[in-house]
């Protein structure tokens, strides 16, 4: 997903040097998403972390610009989720984020493909994710990379929410 017009790279996050980075990132992603997302625990997840998202169980990956190897593009996270019996061992996709400036050079869909790869690396057979029906372009990149609507895995009160799964090892 690198060009040499718009060279970027996906590395994990470093701790604790990429910190205010990663928050900065969330910041924005909660700002634009524009709901309140207290349900989540969001002020705790920024509070400590890593926190679900720490090696070897989760990830917290950026796109980082290539040439300045300082200027972060985008991050994503996974982390374990306990969803019941009957399941598969899963995990969430949580918090995908791309800045304005860096849009439309593919670096979304170069995120959502590597936190895949950790996930499978990991030893996950499922990952799960949640999004809003006005998250047209996520939706299109989500099915696009494979997933596919699912039942609800918890209870999220934000309106109209959409569930979607994405199969990691074939059983």
């Amino acid at each position: 997903m690198t060009t040499a017009a718009d060279p970027f790279r996906i590395r994990p996050a470093k701790w604790p040097d990429d910190l205010e980075a990663i928050r900065a990132c969330f910041s924005a992603y909660v700002d634009w998403l524009g709901e309140d997302l207290s349900f989540q625990g969001y002020a705790n997840e920024l509070d400590t972390l890593p926190g679900l998202y720490a090696p070897p169980a989760g990830a917290l990956l950026l796109a980082v610009d290539a040439v300045s190897r300082d200027q972060v593009l985008g991050c994503v996270a996974v982390r374990p989720l306990e969803i019941g019996h009957g399941r598969r061992r899963a995990c969430e996709m949580k918090r995908l984020f791309v800045w304005p400036e860096a849009r439309g050079r593919g670096v979304s869909r170069a995120l959502v493909r590597h936190v895949v790869q950790k996930a499978e690396e990991a030893g996950y057979d499922e990952m799960l994710l949640d999004t809003l029906p006005r998250m047209l372009a996520a939706i299109g990149l989500y099915t696009s990379e494979g997933f596919v609507p699912t039942e609800p895995y918890y209870h999220n009160p934000l309106g109209g929410t959409i569930y979607m799964t994405k199969r990691l090892h074939d059983m």
